[in-house]
């Protein structure tokens, strides 16, 4: 569909006169070219921002061809009361049919936790509470009923989990102190029956992760690490743990990184997870598992069991949210964690965030003609803009991985405290615009960037990869709504709406991609730091391919995809 819409223009004849020229410049362009070529977005790309004709008219031609069409704002303040809204964390909205009508519901927690008609926004149920939800809403039937629950996680040590009407099943305090931010669900023995993974955000070098039945019940062997076992970890700040079947057994194993340069990989049972005999040379002499070998820059650091500081450099895993996936398309996963990379020596100084690719046997993945025993090696202007989170919110890292240009190997896509958003190809390289900037020198402040969900919105056989930012505090102004193509040019870039109260907004957390409506095209939930939740109408996309839809890849928060 070609469109040209006609804007006041003085005289009527004129408007029509340059109506009927729009028509036939598309007809003739679209015949000139493919229609793979790139989506025309504005007038100037056609009659040029000098036409004597622009002071009194603007025809936004949206494309010249099939393309990828400009969100519109369908509802926002979802969620809000008269006099403002809850803060919005790093929660992705989750949607669901909460009672049988027609369209779906959205499901966001900020404090309270709501259901919103997809319609307009409007509230279906509220339940109340003071303390902070922070990872994505999460669903699973956990009764094997044939009914969804709901799962949240909040500050104030509580785990949640809700009917679809929002009335509370059970309630647990999982760690006795201190805020549970790390939050999944899998299936960890494929038996049909869903356990709930839960970590700690508070200092304690074990019983960082606790794994929870259907009915509430601990499990046995849980929490762990176990006081006594070999090796070191501490808190989880972020939405630390993913799960999926490594090793192909038809049980799920948990990896989970924490605040050190060390990652904790568990079976079902809590039982740590051995390493590579490669590994067993350094002290302790002999075998080892996952959280007794360090991580660095390089694996060959990492078999020497040490790293000299000031010249060879780890990673802290405070906020390293992990992602398992099968990036080569070989039918076996690898475990992909970004870490914080930081000079040890005196004083600590972050450098730059990159990810770190692993086998199940704690190994570095090499395949398929990549090699990832060293990671990438970061530009100049990879360093930190701020970790101090009274100036603007913490920059989390959390990996999106998706196949972007449709050559059968996947991406990681992610967001950092440098400013940008970076996508690494398996050749350990940047391609086309990547990374891209959300941080401009010239807007005179800091703009951070959201986890990605991904989507060939517009059925070409490549991707685009959709965000939010939010911007430094003090500043009275939003964060955007950015969707760019697979190399990372910016087809749209849409301010979020104004915070309803308080003198900075954007959205944090991941996006959700859905049908909340009658029709069949997509919508775009974000959850908004100051304006509640907010929706987007996207265009001609009922036959897009969603790669991943919201936070952490699912409604399960598992990071598996």
């Amino acid at each position: 569909m070609v469109l040209c819409p006609m804007y006041p223009i003085k005289k009527l004849p004129l408007r029509r006169l340059l109506y009927l020229i729009c028509l036939a410049s598309l007809l003739v362009i679209s015949a000139g070219r493919e229609a793979t070529k790139p989506a025309i977005a504005s007038h100037a790309a056609l009659i040029g921002p000098a036409d004597p004709l622009d002071k009194y008219t603007y025809l936004p031609f949206i494309s010249a061809y099939p393309g990828v069409q400009a969100p519109a704002l369908k509802w926002s303040l979802g969620g809000c009361f008269s006099w403002g809204c809850q803060t919005g964390w790093y929660s992705s909205p989750a949607v669901a049919n909460i009672d049988g009508d027609p369209q779906a519901e959205v499901i966001a927690g900020m404090s309270d936790l709501v259901a919103l008609d997809g319609v307009t926004g409007g509230l279906q149920w509220r339940t109340a509470n003071s303390s902070r939800v922070w990872t994505g809403v999460t669903l699973a039937d956990l009764t094997a009923d044939g009914s969804l629950e709901i799962i949240v996680e909040r500050s104030a040590d509580q785990l949640t989990v809700y009917t679809l009407q929002g009335s509370v099943l059970w309630t647990r305090n999982p760690f006795g102190s201190g805020e549970v931010r790390t939050l999944a669900v899998a299936d960890l023995e494929k038996d049909g029956s869903y356990e709930i993974i839960v970590g700690r955000a508070s200092s304690g070098g074990t019983k960082q992760l606790s794994v929870y039945d259907a009915a509430g019940n601990v499990r046995p062997g849980w929490p762990a690490r176990r006081e006594g076992e070999p090796g070191y970890g501490a808190g989880m700040y972020n939405q630390n743990a993913a799960a999926a079947d490594l090793d192909g057994d038809g049980d799920q194993e948990i990896i989970g990184p924490t605040d050190t340069h060390y990652i904790t990989a568990l079976d079902k049972d809590g039982n740590q997870l051995p390493t590579n005999i490669m590994f067993n040379s350094f002290n302790p002499v002999g075998p080892k598992v996952w959280s007794q070998v360090g991580v660095h820059v390089s694996q060959e650091v990492d078999l020497r069991g040490y790293a000299n500081c000031g010249t060879e450099h780890r990673p802290n895993f405070a906020d390293s949210a992990p992602v398992i996936s099968d990036l080569d398309n070989n039918g076996v996963p690898e475990i992909i964690v970004v870490g914080n990379v930081y000079n040890c020596d005196d004083p600590y100084t972050s450098l730059f965030q990159m990810p770190f690719i692993f086998n199940r046997d704690r190994t570095r993945w090499a395949a398929s003609g990549f090699n990832w025993t060293v990671i990438p090696a970061p530009d100049a202007r990879a360093a930190p803009l701020s970790e101090d989170y009274n100036l603007i919110e913490t920059a989390l890292p959390n990996p999106s991985v998706a196949d972007l240009d449709g050559d059968g190997f996947k991406e990681i896509v992610f967001p950092s405290y440098d400013g940008r958003v970076h996508a690494y190809w398996l050749d350990k390289t940047q391609h086309g615009n990547w990374p891209y900037a959300v941080t401009r020198p010239g807007e005179g402040f800091i703009r951070f960037a959201s986890e990605a969900v991904i989507a060939d919105l517009d059925q070409n056989g490549k991707a685009e990869v959709i965000f939010a930012s939010w911007v430094q505090k003090g500043m009275s102004r939003t964060g955007k709504l950015h969707i760019l193509d697979y190399l990372g040019n910016m087809l749209y870039e849409v301010d979020l709406p104004p915070a309803k109260d308080g003198d900075w907004n954007g959205a944090l957390a991941a996006p959700t991609l859905a049908s909340i409506d009658t029709d069949p095209d997509l919508e775009l939930v974000l959850l908004t730091a100051q304006s509640g939740v907010v929706a987007y109408d996207l265009p001609r996309t009922a036959g897009a391919t969603i790669l991943w839809n919201t936070g952490r890849g699912s409604f399960l928060r598992s990071g598996s995809k």
